[in-house]
């Protein structure tokens, strides 16, 4: 008999049988809010009418026609869409099927454009679980040790994590430049370094937002030295911050653009994006892959552009995520253990400490798993797993912003040590 990987750990007991929007319902009918979106990947809900019409049609047409082998209507057509979303000047587009394909494909082409050797990342981030993706990767060690050596010519370099420091965003800020700095002068020299590669937001990392200071710094220092600038937006792309991509907050101009997640509501599918002398670079045959830009997952993301578009989804995720963010910061005044509350639109972590202000990855997984009992499915992250996260489909109602949080609320008191009578997992229908 053949049973699932032992390592595979579920962060929920949740046997899912069905989705509706923000709702997944399990095998017994019982209904929770999903407030995890499949760690962010289904921006417009579970099974938006749209999509599902889009995929369906698709799926009765041509499922596979191999992009390097045949074109097919629906990759030209979402290229063609895409136009209208991207970045100005980022007018060339590879396709692959997750985000750490895309961040080696970047990793691929920058070092081929400028004929350098060396990527700076940033402490904290994530970037995937590949060879090359995890030597990038460092907002965890279960996602880079036990398969030594990794990839070299990676250097890392602090990110302005104001929190971790204990000092305000200007001071993390100079830091962290001053640092990269020293970075150039002493490991890696201007002329050996290819890219800086960076989330907006970090995301496994513990849901800290850059600031617009460090951003413009490193757009600066790469224009100065010939360097480019990467930005992983495969959990900050699509409306997820409350605005379409996480660096419009910033008003910093990428030079490579990685996106996957939200990009198709459900389907596997990625992409870099970059300015065409740019990628007219990457050396020939050094870019492809047998299910990039399959047909169902392209329809899929087409149908995805335009219900955010369309429906509203960004100012809806900037909206109701401010009421969520207060929501959450009116949970943390009742609770000590709560050290930070912090992220960009519906993207936002929730930081568990210790009275002595130790990361609390405990206190994190307990008020997680209560929620999920109460019928609120939650994901934790951080280094030591202290930050639990909320990241709602873009469709999310207020009312249901309002009746998560009052979950979360109910959840991290009976965490806290509440005599309150257990709950069955989530709420029959």
């Amino acid at each position: 008999m053949a049973e699932l990987s032992e390592v595979l750990k579920q962060a929920t007991g949740v046997l899912a049988a069905r989705g509706e929007g923000v709702h997944l319902i399990d095998e017994e009918g019982r209904r929770y809010l999903d407030f995890t979106a499949g760690i962010g990947v289904t921006s417009t809900g579970h099974c938006h009418p749209r999509v599902v019409a889009a995929a369906q049609r698709q799926v009765a047409t041509l499922i596979h026609g191999q992009y390097t082998t045949v074109m097919h209507r629906p990759l030209l057509d979402l290229v063609d869409r895409l136009g209208d979303v991207l970045p100005a000047g980022l007018d060339r587009l590879f396709f692959a099927n997750s985000g750490s394909e895309s961040v080696e494909a970047a990793l691929r082409l920058v070092r081929q454009a400028t004929g350098r050797p060396n990527v700076v990342a940033f402490h904290g981030g994530f970037h995937g679980r590949t060879v090359a993706a995890a030597s990038l990767t460092t907002s965890g060690t279960k996602v880079r040790s036990g398969f030594s050596p990794l990839m070299g010519g990676v250097v890392i370099a602090p990110f302005p994590n104001a929190a971790r420091y204990g000092w305000t965003a200007e001071q993390a800020t100079e830091f962290a430049l001053q640092e990269l700095d020293y970075v150039l002068q002493t490991v890696s020299a201007p002329a050996d370094t290819a890219a800086f590669l960076i989330e907006p937001v970090l995301g496994e990392g513990g849901y800290v937002p850059a600031t617009p200071d460090f951003l413009a710094g490193l757009r600066e220092r790469a224009d100065r030295h010939g360097i480019l600038l990467v930005l992983d937006e495969v959990q900050t792309g699509w409306g997820r911050t409350g605005r379409f991509w996480g660096h419009d907050h910033f008003g910093v101009r990428p030079d490579v653009l990685i996106t996957a997640k939200g990009l198709a509501s459900g389907f596997p599918l990625s992409a870099i994006a970059a300015p065409a002398a740019l990628m007219q670079q990457a050396w020939p045959g050094s870019q492809g892959g047998t299910y990039g830009a399959n047909a169902v997952a392209c329809a899929a993301a087409l149908a995805t552009v335009d219900v955010i578009t369309e429906e509203g989804l960004v100012a809806n995720a900037a909206a109701r995520g401010a009421e969520l963010r207060g929501a959450l910061e009116e949970v943390a005044t009742r609770h000590e253990q709560i050290a930070d509350v912090r992220g960009l639109g519906l993207m936002l972590g929730t930081e568990f400490r210790t009275p002595d202000g130790a990361p609390d990855g405990a206190a994190a997984a307990a008020a997680q798993q209560e929620a999920a009992r109460r019928g609120l499915l939650l994901l934790t992250c951080g280094p030591w797993g202290e930050v639990v996260r909320f990241i709602p489909a873009l469709v999310v109602t207020a009312d249901q912003i309002t009746e998560g949080a009052a979950i979360w609320s109910d959840a991290v008191a009976a965490a806290a040590g509440s005599r309150r009578e257990p709950m069955p997992m989530g709420q029959p229908r």
